[in-house]
C-alpha cells in the first residue's frame, strides 16, 4: 500500500441509511459451479427491486470481463478475485445498497477476508460494522455435475480445464453460514422466500405487504431452472 495517502472522512452510513430509507449490507452467495448461486441471486435482486430497495448483483463471470479480466484461476488469482469483490461489495453496502455477490469463492480464508473487510470500522467512526451475510448454496456435486449448463464439468473430467473446483481443486464448505439454501431440494422461489424471511427477521429489510411474490420475481428474470 502507498504511504503518501490520507483517509478522508465522509458522510456516516447512518446518514446514508436514513436518507435512502434502507440499510446497506452484503449477501455473499458461495457454492459449487452450477449450484444455483447466480440463479437465486438474480431472482432475489429482482424481488428486492420490486420491494423498492436498491440492490445490485456482482457476478463471478461478469466481473472477469472488466474489473478482474487480468486474473486467471490459480489459487493466488482466485484469492485476489475475492479480495477485490469483497472491497467492491463493501462500497455498495456502505452506500446503503444491498450488494449480492455470486462467486464460487471456494476457500474459507478468502471468504473470511471478505467478512473481515465488512467488519472493519474506520478510526473515529460512529458506524457499526457492515452486515455480511454468507449464503451457502448447498448442493451435492452429483447434482451440480448433472446440471452442468456450461459443460464445464465435462471438460474438467476430460482434463481440458485445470484447477476446476470440485474436481481438481477443493471447495471448502462454510462452517457457520448465516443462511443455507438447498437448491437440489427447493425451487428458486422457495430459496428466495427463505432468504427474504431471514432478512426480515434480522430487520435488514422491512417487513411489508409484498407487491411481487418471489415466484413472480423469479419468473420475470427467466429463472425457472437452476443454472450457475
Amino acid at each position: 500500500m502507498a504511504t503518501n495517502i490520507t483517509w478522508h472522512p465522509s458522510l456516516s452510513r447512518r446518514e446514508r441509511n436514513s436518507y435512502r430509507k434502507q440499510k446497506g449490507f452484503t449477501l455473499w452467495f458461495t457454492g459449487l459451479s452450477a449450484s444455483g448461486k447466480s440463479t437465486v441471486a438474480t431472482a432475489l435482486e429482482q424481488h428486492l427491486l420490486h420491494l423498492g430497495l436498491s440492490a445490485y448483483r456482482l457476478d463471478g463471470d461478469n466481473v472477469r470481463f472488466g474489473l478482474n479480466k487480468d486474473l486467471g484461476f490459480s489459487d493466488a488469482d482466485r484469492q485476489e478475485n475475492i479480495r477485490r469483490i469483497g472491497e467492491v461489495a463493501k462500497l455498495f453496502a456502505d452506500a446503503s445498497t444491498v450488494a449480492l455477490t455470486s462467486f464460487i469463492s471456494p476457500f474459507r480464508a478468502d471468504r473470511q477476508l471478505a467478512r473481515d473487510l465488512h467488519g472493519a470500522v474506520a478510526k473515529g467512526s460512529q458506524d457499526d460494522p457492515i452486515p455480511f451475510v454468507e449464503v451457502y448454496v448447498d448442493v451435492p456435486i452429483a447434482v451440480a455435475e448433472q446440471r452442468d449448463p456450461k459443460g464445464l464439468y465435462k471438460k474438467a473430467r476430460a482434463g481440458e480445464i485445470k484447477e476446476f473446483t470440485g474436481i481438481s481443486s477443493p471447495y471448502e464448505a462454510p462452517e457457520s453460514p448465516e443462511i443455507v439454501i438447498k437448491t437440489g431440494e427447493n425451487t428458486v422461489e422457495e430459496c428466495v422466500a427463505q432468504i427474504v424471511k431471514w432478512l426480515e427477521e434480522k430487520e435488514l429489510i422491512p417487513t411489508r405487504t409484498l407487491t411481487t411474490t418471489p415466484a413472480e420475481a423469479a419468473g420475470s428474470v427467466g429463472t425457472a431452472a437452476f443454472a450457475s
